[in-house]
């Protein structure tokens, strides 16, 4: 890094205190996460409060996932280019006008338009991570970047307490509501403590890139999340996962010759990256594996055979225990990152996901079976969370950790798609009729809890073949 980043980097840290400006980041990011569950307790319930199909409200939930995968790496580039700070203002603005849009809707066209726009907020958290890398003293970038990393599983897991607490007590716009505060609290504390950027990577937006990129990621997860329901053979999803490929493989070999790509593939081309990306989607897939199959297992009815009879809002809260151990474990996160490196602490929580679902495969009879697992699941996924945009961000350039953490998010994104996809698939495959009620089996659970261990065992073997200290003597505010 040359003398004039050096003086950028100072003058960017004097003001204001770093610990706001933690502390801040760290809120946005766990607003964002929490857009994920938003409509989670409300999910049996849509068809009936939107007047529409069961097919049609799905879109409830998929159309977020498209858009925050799409908005993700386009956003981390903006940033690099033209200011992390006002990138994050201007998600956090979209994220307001989705939520009153949904509020105030009583269709279905409405409420899939406000969700498509709360998706786009996701690229606040490697944005956040950026911020972090420009402003933070080395000595603290590790803690910090394990609290921000955290935000995503933490958002998801604490906030699905409160709005099945809303679901239950109040109507479903309240939560649209709920949102929609988030965002302005966020967007106003941003605006007051977050400085602005020095550190920019000027260039041009790679428009042809973009539009590219969100064609292709849009087909394949497309695939991904309706082929259980379209059927994995059939026309439409044949369609959409070949056009996908297709396209990015176009976009791929354009990314690779244009002057000023959206992303550089030749970094996201290192191993380090490349690995940690690949285990990303491993980590994705496992995390969400317990959102979908944990909730089914709490609240189905003891007489099924399956369930454990509790409440949406019970349930909800043992799922939340994951949350709340990778907040408390963030500390730890970063000072085992300073002292042992990256590359171990992945290792350690790709191996406490395959132990935590070894644990529930072998006991999920009682509720403290299934929190158990979720306190694992925590300890896996905050390691995970954590680890993982540090070892890119000593791979890469200064210049591109917006982008480059975007581009991990993606990964991560892709994985929690597929999961819901497959988890979702396996379920309703393997569903019995009990009393008029579609009730998955227990083997059904069981084959779900194998296909998450062997997505944590790939996960885990990626770890030792990440290079140890990649490019660190290129950036010295890293420590390697």
């Amino acid at each position: 890094m040359d003398d004039a980043d050096d003086r950028a980097r100072k003058r960017l840290s004097r003001v204001p205190p770093r610990g706001a400006i933690v502390a801040v980041l760290a809120f946005v990011g766990l607003c964002s996460a929490f857009m994920f569950t938003l409509v989670v307790p409300l999910q049996a319930e849509l068809p009936r409060i939107l007047n529409a199909s069961r097919e049609d409200t799905s879109w409830v939930v998929t159309i977020t996932l498209l858009v925050a995968a799409v908005a993700t790496p386009i956003s981390g580039r903006l940033g690099d280019m033209y200011g992390k700070r006002r990138v994050v203002i201007a998600l956090l603005i979209l994220l307001i006008f989705g939520s009153v849009i949904a509020a105030l809707s009583n269709s279905i066209i409405g409420v899939i338009i406000g969700r498509g726009l709360q998706g786009a907020t996701t690229g606040v958290v490697p944005l956040g991570i950026a911020i972090m890398r420009d402003v933070l003293p080395p000595e603290r970038l590790g803690t910090s970047v394990a609290l921000m990393s955290a935000t995503m599983g933490v958002g998801g897991a604490v906030g699905m307490p409160v709005a099945a607490y809303l679901a239950q007590n109040a109507d479903w716009h309240w939560l649209f509501w709920l949102a929609a505060a988030l965002g302005v609290i966020s967007a106003i504390l941003v605006m007051l403590i977050v400085p602005d950027d020095v550190l920019l990577s000027p260039g041009r937006l790679d428009i042809v890139g973009a539009i590219g990129l969100a064609i292709g990621l849009t087909g394949l997860l497309l695939y991904v999340s309706r082929g259980a329901e379209w059927g994995w053979t059939a026309p439409a999803s044949l369609i959409s996962l070949v056009g996908g490929i297709l396209v990015l493989l176009i976009w791929g070999w354009y990314q690779l010759r244009t002057r000023e790509p959206l992303l550089d593939l030749r970094v996201a081309a290192r191993p380090a990256v490349l690995f940690t990306n690949i285990a990303a989607i491993c980590m994705g897939f496992a995390l969400f594996s317990s959102n979908v199959t944990f909730p089914q297992l709490l609240e189905l009815p003891v007489a099924t055979g399956s369930g454990l009879g509790l409440d949406m809002f019970s349930a909800a809260l043992v799922v939340a225990t994951s949350g709340v151990v990778m907040m408390i474990i963030s500390p730890l996160s970063g000072f085992l990152e300073r002292t042992v490196g990256p590359r171990p602490l992945f290792t350690v929580g790709t191996a406490a996901i395959v132990l935590a679902y070894v644990f529930v495969l072998l006991w999920s009879t009682e509720v403290w079976h299934l929190l158990i697992a979720n306190l694992l699941i925590g300890v896996g996924i905050g390691f995970s969370f954590a680890a993982m945009p540090m070892i890119i961000m000593r791979a890469v350039p200064a210049h591109e950790t917006g982008a480059s953490n975007g581009l991990n998010a993606l990964f991560r994104s892709v994985g929690t798609s597929t999961a819901s996809a497959v988890m979702g698939g396996v379920l309703a495959a393997m569903s019995i009729d009990v009393n008029g009620m579609a009730v998955p089996t227990r083997e059904a659970f069981e084959v779900c809890f194998w296909l998450a261990i062997a997505a944590g065992i790939i996960a885990f073997a990626l770890t030792f073949v990440i290079p140890r200290h990649p490019h660190s003597e290129q950036h010295p505010a890293l420590p390697g």
